[in-house]
Formats: C-alpha cells, structure tokens, sequence
C-alpha cells in the first residue's frame, strides 16, 4: 500500500510529495530534549499538518482545504498555549505551508519568540546549491534570518548534503541539523559526517506508529536514546486512521491520498481502535490520546497534525497521560495481530 509520489520543480529543485507534521512537549518531553542539550528553543514544540493547498497540500493529501482564514485561530491557541516551536518544509504545499505560517508570525507582538522548523528535499538533478537557494526562500516565506532546526529530509547523496548543512551552521544561517526518512545505518553516517565538521546531529524525524514500528525493530529509536539523538515520531496517528474518528461506515475522503491509502484497512485496524478506546475503565480516553502517549512511552516525541483547536488540546491531554508498562504491551500485542503494516511511498 502506498501514496502516489508526485515529482514537480519547485525553487528550481525537483521535490516529490510527503506532508507535514506537528508535536507538542509537555513536562516529560521537555525533560527529554533538556537532557540532548538542545537548549530552551525546542522545550516546547508544535508545528503544521495539511497547511496550504496546491500540489502537496491539504487538498491533495488529505482532502480538505486549510488557509491562513482557518488556520490563524489555530496558531494563536498554540502559542497562548505557550507552544513555541513550529514545524514545516518548503515542500509542503509547494511553500504554501511556510506562506501561511509566516503570515501568522506576523500576528504576534513578539514573532522572534516562536522557533521554527523547516527541511529540504534532496533528489536528483540537483547542484550544490540547491540548499542552500532552498534554505533562501524558506526564510523568505517565513520572515526570518536564521532557523532553529534545519531537516535534510531524505536519504539522497547524505556525504553531499550533510556536510552542506555543516556550512550551513557554521555560517549561523541555521542553528542545528536533523535527519529526516533515514535508516539506522544511513543516521549514523550523517552524524559521523556532522561530528567530523565538528557539529552533533540534533535529531531524527521518521514515520513511526502501532502500523509502522520498523524504526523500533531496527535498533534505530534506542541508538538516538543512547547517542543523546532526539526522535521525533511522525505519522502516530497514520493521517487520522488510528484515531477513532474513521470506520469502513465512515471513512476518510475517499479522493484524497490517505483515504487511497486507509480506507482499505480500516477494518482490519479496527481492533487497535478499540483496545486504545476501552484502556481503562471509568476513564474516558480517546484512541487519537491513546495512540500518543504510546509513542512518548517508547522514547519518542510525536508530531501530531493539527488544523483545528480541539487537536491541541487533545495533544495536550496526551501528554499529560502516562501509560503501564502492562498497557503498552497490550497495545503492542493487539497492534502486532492485525498483521497490518503500512509504509510511505518515499521510505
């Protein structure tokens, strides 16, 4: 099963689709990236999912169409909230995520205080300067001088590419560097190449969940836990499919690429749904919660899409849930059982 991959220019780069995504650090994860020594910047996070349409957008990935109209009100509740870092990527929406986010910034009194999170896309048929031209207009579109946490956002030509976000912090145009779709062994090479130009890689951004626990099989989430590496876990809730919401009665837009994708499993993933919905008794506990607050317990920070107010505060709550040792494995087991495993397009 897979996602139709979409190759355009873009920038003058050659780009390919994938999506955006958002996490939010209450106490525990603010203790997890203190001790990486990352700094205050990334101790409290939140960041974009379906921002923007165009190719790439909400409209096509998702099936919905979210603009700055929709998506201001958002952006305000997350940072009364005190949440301060946001994500997103050139690629999203084709800049259109990017554009609305830096329209929001400059909502604010003091826009310097939300740190920002953005990636490039390396493919084929491009020259050496193709980040940093990308890095360029990212900024441009999102207001700023610098960015706080700067994704190489796949695997291709890592020696060319990682040692070009080298330059890139040591030239203060960005303040750390995080790898993003890589395998185990592709992850330590980067930060072999990165500890050679004297930098330490900040972090790991890859799809991981109850439907895709690969990077936990792999060694992968334990190595970045052991090397002071922060993971950050996308897709946890597989685009809406593991949160409760979606059913073979009611399933997600049929048109839009994670509907291509899910719809077909909904069935066959429903048992997941309801361990997470029925966890324990006398308390009320959504799957979207559940499915949370399990990737915090297996040593990761999730980034959750966000395009309405009650999905952070349903963020919020999860955060705040810690789960038994006997719950996760249950979890875990009833996952396990579907047999159901689903693995993007571009990994």
């Amino acid at each position: 099963m897979c996602l139709v991959v979409l190759w355009c220019v873009f920038d003058g780069l050659l780009l390919f689709d994938v999506v955006v995504f958002f996490f939010q650090a209450e106490d525990g994860i603010r203790d997890l990236v203190r001790s990486r020594g990352l700094g205050d910047v990334y101790k409290r996070q939140l960041g974009t999912w379906s921002w923007g349409k165009g190719i790439n957008g909400g409209n096509a990935v998702f099936g919905n169409t979210y603009g700055e109209k929709e998506l201001m009100p958002v952006f305000k509740k997350g940072v009364e909230m005190g949440l301060t870092l946001w994500d997103t990527a050139a690629v999203y929406g084709m800049g259109a995520s990017e554009t609305i986010l830096g329209q929001c910034l400059k909502e604010l009194d003091d826009p310097d205080k939300i740190a920002l999170s953005t990636k490039f896309t390396p493919l084929m048929l491009q020259t050496k300067t193709a980040m940093r031209r990308s890095l360029s207009k990212s900024k441009e579109r999102l207001g700023r001088s610098t960015v706080d946490l700067y994704w190489i956002h796949s695997p291709g030509n890592i020696n060319k590419w990682t040692k070009e976000a080298a330059r890139l912090v040591k030239e203060g145009l960005v303040k750390a560097v995080g790898v993003s779709n890589h395998d185990l062994e592709q992850v330590k090479y980067a930060s072999h190449i990165l500890e050679e130009e004297g930098i330490k890689l900040a972090a790991v951004q890859n799809h991981y969940s109850l439907i895709y626990p690969e990077h936990e099989q792999s060694g992968l989430i334990e190595w970045c836990n052991k090397n002071n590496v922060l993971f950050f876990s996308y897709m946890v809730l597989e685009q809406g499919a593991l949160t409760g919401a979606y059913s073979p009665s009611n399933p997600l837009p049929s048109t839009s690429r994670r509907g291509k994708v899910y719809n077909k499993v909904l069935l066959a993933i429903s048992p997941i749904i309801n361990v997470m919905s029925e966890l324990r008794e006398g308390e009320t506990l959504s799957p979207a919660e559940v499915a949370i607050a399990w990737a915090i317990a297996k040593g990761t920070i999730p980034l959750i899409g966000v395009t309405k107010e009650k999905h952070i505060h349903s963020a919020v709550s999860a955060m705040n849930l810690n789960l038994h040792e006997d719950e996760v494995k249950r979890i875990d087991q009833t996952a396990q059982a579907t047999g159901v495993r689903i693995k993007a397009s571009w990994e």
